[in-house]
């Protein structure tokens, strides 16, 4: 044990009468939601990157926090999973999510710096065999280091595409031996700055013989979780390929990996691509790829991903609705890939900002629950398209109707359609019974 959080205590539910600021009021782990555990429905997981990682700094300003396990040596990147596994048993947490170097420094080669990721990994599987906490999902960091400021898969340079490849065939393999449920593509630079310089067409099949490599080798060790690609339109790159989950289902159909490859969807992503939330999480249902979720929010006055903790439930409810609808997220979960801000200094802000972020899944996961099961707004949404479900309706769709076949309909009868409510101002006060 470290003495970092001295002084705190396990995180415990306390009821919704609670004030005690370090206590769940509202999330229930063993509470049953629809038949399910509410641990089950949300699958939480504390991001090692916000949470460990980083330094407080921002554009105008450098490190903010002092961690003790801040600094590039293997005894610094060990304290660290230290800490990391003493704030997961502190939150009661059931998953968490890593990059490679976040959690092990970089060395001279590829090769030092996978035995430095593979040396901390192997202290998380001895960790993990006392700690209830589990690997939500891995990834590698294929955009802080300079060889990637072209971008990993998409580069111009093909040795950049091979060093990029054999890191993830580490992680992922990594990833595969610590029983985690997912592995995540996010291109963070693979995109563009200028179109001056850039071949799009090549660099999206460069990009598409990427993922094709991680699928066959996913496979070949037996990795039996998903793969996922994250969306996110701009920052760092001016122009991400993977802008968002409906560009992203356009480039696995165009290469054949639409059953092979889902997205992990966040917040403040969506946000950025003018999306709502549950916009994306909607399409991504529709379409068979939603995998899992990053749950945060951003600065409605900022331009950028200011990655905070969650804090509204109606919103948050609104998403969780798509998910119920959904099925669920299956083997994925919601990673807090949210970080306190830089002048939250203590040790407890670490554990304030997922104790409010729980709190707020919780309210929402049962308000969405409570919509589903009152069963109104569903039916009134299915009273809108009813005429679908009649037999000419259903013909239309099967394809049993021609474009003559419609034509001569209308003069037949005379159509005459007139517009009906939409009811969006009943609609939005019935969901506001709920939260």
């Amino acid at each position: 044990m470290t003495d970092f959080f001295k002084g705190i205590s396990p995180v415990k539910f306390e009821g919704p009468q609670s004030s005690n600021p370090l206590a769940y009021r509202f999330y229930n782990k063993d509470e049953m939601v629809m038949g399910k555990r509410m641990e089950d429905h949300i699958r939480p997981a504390v991001a090692y990157w916000h949470t460990f990682a980083w330094e407080g700094g921002d554009p105008f300003g450098g490190r903010t926090f002092d961690r003790p396990w801040f600094g590039d040596s293997l005894d610094h990147a060990r304290l660290k999973a230290d800490v990391a596994f003493e704030l997961f048993d502190l939150l009661d947490i059931p998953f968490f999510c890593f990059h490679d170097r976040d959690i092990a420094p970089e060395g001279a080669s590829l090769a030092e710096s996978n035995r430095n990721v593979r040396t901390i990994a192997e202290i998380f599987a001895r960790k993990m065999e006392t700690s209830r906490t589990r690997l939500l999902w891995g990834t590698a960091n294929l955009f802080s280091n300079r060889r990637y400021m072209s971008g990993a898969a998409t580069n111009p340079d093909p040795d950049v595409f091979v060093y990029a490849a054999a890191q993830v065939k580490n992680v992922l393999e990594i990833t595969r031996d610590l029983g985690g449920s997912n592995y995540v593509l996010w291109g963070g630079r693979e995109g563009y700055e200028t179109l001056l310089n850039t071949k799009i067409g090549q660099e999206m099949d460069q990009m598409a013989r990427f993922i094709d490599l991680v699928i066959n080798h996913a496979k070949k060790i037996g990795f039996d979780g998903q793969i996922l690609i994250e969306p996110k339109p701009q920052e760092p790159s001016k122009h991400q390929y993977d802008f968002d989950v409906a560009t992203v289902y356009g480039f696995l159909k165009k290469y054949g990996f639409e059953n092979e490859v889902k997205c992990n969807i966040e917040v403040g992503h969506a946000f950025l691509a003018n999306h709502s939330f549950e916009h994306e999480l909607a399409v991504a249902s529709s379409l068979g790829i939603l995998g899992s979720v990053d749950a945060n929010r951003n600065d409605l006055q900022s331009g950028w991903d200011t990655d905070q903790f969650p804090n509204s439930v109606p919103e948050t409810t609104l998403a969780f609705y798509q998910i119920l609808k959904n099925g669920g997220l299956g083997k994925g979960g919601f990673n807090f890939d949210a970080k306190v801000r830089r002048q939250s200094l203590d040790p407890a802000d670490l554990l304030h900002g997922h104790v409010g972020g729980l709190d707020v899944l919780a309210r929402s996961l049962k308000a969405a629950a409570a919509i589903i099961e009152d069963g109104t707004y569903d039916k009134a949404v299915d009273a809108r398209y009813a005429g679908w479900q009649t037999p000419e309706g259903q013909a239309i769709l099967k394809g049993q109707r021609s474009l003559d076949d419609l034509a001569a309909r209308v003069e037949k009868e005379n159509l005459d359609p007139q517009p009906r409510s939409g009811q969006q101002e009943y609609l939005e006060n019935l969901i506001n019974r709920f939260v």
